[in-house]
């Protein structure tokens, strides 16, 4: 043991009365705290993954009411689950957790393991969220460590391993379990939680108000900004688009299903079409005297390819962008009448109306869009 984990029985023990009472004192009010129902516990943790505490609210307080049970999100029909998840990104993780669901129903009579070994055998349940079940809603000592919780511990510690590796997990896994309460390991996760959202930030930390001051090296050796090292993110890759926004003569906006798979899966856009940096560079700049633009529109509309002088009114309404965690999308948005009927569309095409958008799921790409649809229509 690492002379920084040696501290005494004793020592342990004031730590975590410390931690606890500024916990039960000054907790968070937050909707998933009402009670530890697993069910509750997982669907809050996994929605805070890479979301804010004030975002997630609204969407946990819907999707309790929408799917209150664990066989009713089982049972979910695929795009009202996608809606309740639309604009929290990541949609991968809410269909992970209906595959779990079924998993559960069928494995485990609907109710959530209680053990530890069967909770992190479910899809798209890892380390941090099963020890967030774990701890809080079955009171095992199984630590939840995310990027507060690393923060905390590196201060405190001096630890100078790289919080970005992967590997480094296991070296704060040690730290944790090694203090943790063992008699409230739930309450100690989110005492935790709530230290690195509130007191111990990222920046400038309220290190006179810490209730742990006290044990935290760098604190005593007055180097909080030194911690936690971690490499820089390597910047996402750019992706170069060409969105059209297609209006018929009946005022109906053409939308198109994205593949199954893949980024985005199933979900509706404006039909897109990935162009060049040099394409995008030409286009923006002059959009309206480039004879590719319509060509593009045709191509997106293969029905069209001979009736290209269907596309009457062509404008570059604005760009967009948008930062997923591994690419960055820059989107021209222009908007293009078309002289066809409502009816003449591809498979994975429909004609909308305005007011019927709130019925198919946008990916937050698609809601900029409509954004500055809406905002060109009021000028």
């Amino acid at each position: 043991m690492s002379e920084e984990l040696a501290w005494t029985q004793e020592k342990k023990a004031r730590f975590q009365e410390d931690l606890l009472t500024w916990y039960h004192l000054e907790k968070r009010d937050l909707p998933w705290r009402e009670s530890t129902d697993p069910y509750r516990v997982w669907v809050s943790e996994i929605m805070l993954q890479q979301t804010q505490v004030v975002t997630v609210i609204p969407y946990f307080n819907r999707f309790m009411e929408w799917f209150p049970t664990i066989e009713e999100l089982a049972n979910a029909n695929e795009d009202k689950l996608l809606k309740a998840w639309e604009g929290l990104g990541y949609y991968s993780r809410v269909r992970n957790m209906q595959h779990a669901a079924k998993e559960i129903v069928e494995t485990f009579d609907g109710k959530m393991p209680s053990n530890i070994v069967d909770i992190l055998s479910l899809k798209g349940i890892g380390p941090y969220t099963g020890g967030a079940i774990g701890s809080i809603a079955f009171s095992l000592p199984e630590p939840a460590i995310d990027g507060n919780v690393m923060r905390v511990y590196s201060r405190l510690f001096c630890l100078s391993d790289d919080i970005a590796l992967p590997k480094t997990r296991k070296v704060f896994d040690k730290y944790v379990r090694e203090t943790m309460s063992q008699t409230e390991p739930g309450d100690f996760n989110q005492a935790l939680m709530d230290l690195g959202a509130t007191i111990c930030t990222p920046t400038k930390p309220s290190c006179q108000t810490c209730p742990i001051k006290n044990y935290c090296e760098a604190y005593k050796t007055d180097m909080t900004s030194s911690y936690p090292v971690k490499k820089k993110k390597e910047k996402a890759k750019p992706l170069y688009y060409v969105a059209n926004i297609l209006k018929n003569d009946n005022g109906a906006f053409l939308l198109e299903k994205r593949p199954s798979d893949g980024l985005l899966a199933d979900m509706w856009t404006f039909p897109m079409k990935e162009v060049t940096k040099e394409e995008y560079d030409g286009l923006s700049q002059a959009y309206d005297t480039v004879e590719t633009s319509t060509k593009m529109v045709a191509e997106q509309l293969s029905l069209y390819d001979d009736e290209k002088e269907s596309i009457k009114d062509k404008q570059l309404l604005g760009i967009v962008t948008h930062i997923f965690s591994h690419r960055k999308w820059h989107i021209l948005v222009v908007a293009d009448t078309l002289s066809v009927s409502a009816d003449n569309c591809l498979n994975n095409q429909e004609w909308v109306y305005l007011d019927e958008f709130s019925q198919y799921v946008f990916p937050k790409p698609q809601q900029k869009m409509v954004d500055i649809l809406k905002k060109s229509m009021n000028n």
